[in-house]
């Protein structure tokens, strides 16, 4: 099974313009997320919409191609990166990993944990889950909660407490039930990337802004597989402190 890690990368970030290039002790951001990736893959792609950040790409000798500016998600970016990556490579992939371009600290146990997922030949999509240790994670609206079957398939995604737990104060939640936060790092069938992109927003999607009640809403699986690594996304310069305290650790 031949595998690719795709970075989608974007400069115009609301909240942290130009946040892929944004130096992390020497580097820029998306080399620290490309050299952990690297770890573990033979085959890296970023897919970015702006010059700035290919060339940073090809200055420390990484691989870039360019996607359009339109692209709604970075599912969406991914899977246009993926028809380029193919013809540079010139070859076809079985799966498809999709890593965050603010993860500069995805720990390379993750990446070959999620990528151990398509040992079974069911899989569709696989990502990671956390379990929860905190009443603060618990509670936090931008660690979405995910609960799953007796296969590892995610049932459903909230950015609510899921389960709700009947009759028990909600400070003692924890003492009674394993919740999962989620870890935004996905893989996909060639097939199925390339199929989940071509749907229409749904209900659920629309209510929770998780694009990945989309997939489930149309009947596709979602295998988790559980991961003890914390995980440390940066949306805003003051994520980056914190990462940045993170990595002189």
């Amino acid at each position: 099974m031949k595998f690719i890690a795709i970075i989608p990368a974007r400069y115009a970030s609301t909240r942290f313009p130009g946040k892929p290039l944004a130096d992390i002790m020497g580097k820029p951001m998306i080399q620290r997320v490309y050299e952990q990736a690297a770890q573990v893959f033979d085959h890296i792609m970023v897919g970015t919409d702006d010059e700035r950040i290919s060339d940073a790409v090809r200055y420390f000798g990484g691989n870039a191609v360019m996607t359009s500016t339109s692209h709604k998600s970075g599912t969406d970016r991914c899977a246009e990166a993926l028809i380029k990556a193919e013809s540079h490579f010139s070859t076809t992939f079985d799966v498809v990993v999709n890593l965050q371009g603010d993860e500069p600290f995805i720990h390379p146990i993750q990446l070959t944990l999620i990528k151990s997922c398509f040992e079974d030949p069911t899989v569709q999509i696989a990502t990671l889950i956390k379990p929860v240790h905190s009443n603060e994670e618990l509670f936090n609206p931008n660690k979405p909660k995910v609960v799953i079957n007796n296969k590892n398939d995610a049932i459903y995604f909230s950015r609510s407490v899921i389960p709700y737990l009947r009759g028990i104060d909600e400070k003692d939640w924890l003492l009674h039930h394993q919740f999962y936060i989620h870890i935004g790092i996905y893989a996909f069938t060639r097939e199925t990337l390339l199929s989940i992109t071509r749907l229409d927003t749904t209900l659920l999607e629309k209510a929770e802004s998780l694009e990945q009640l989309r997939w489930i809403e149309n009947g596709f699986s979602i295998r988790t597989a559980v991961t003890q690594h914390e995980s440390i996304g940066i949306d805003t310069p003051e994520d980056l402190d914190q990462a940045l305290k993170f990595f002189e650790r």
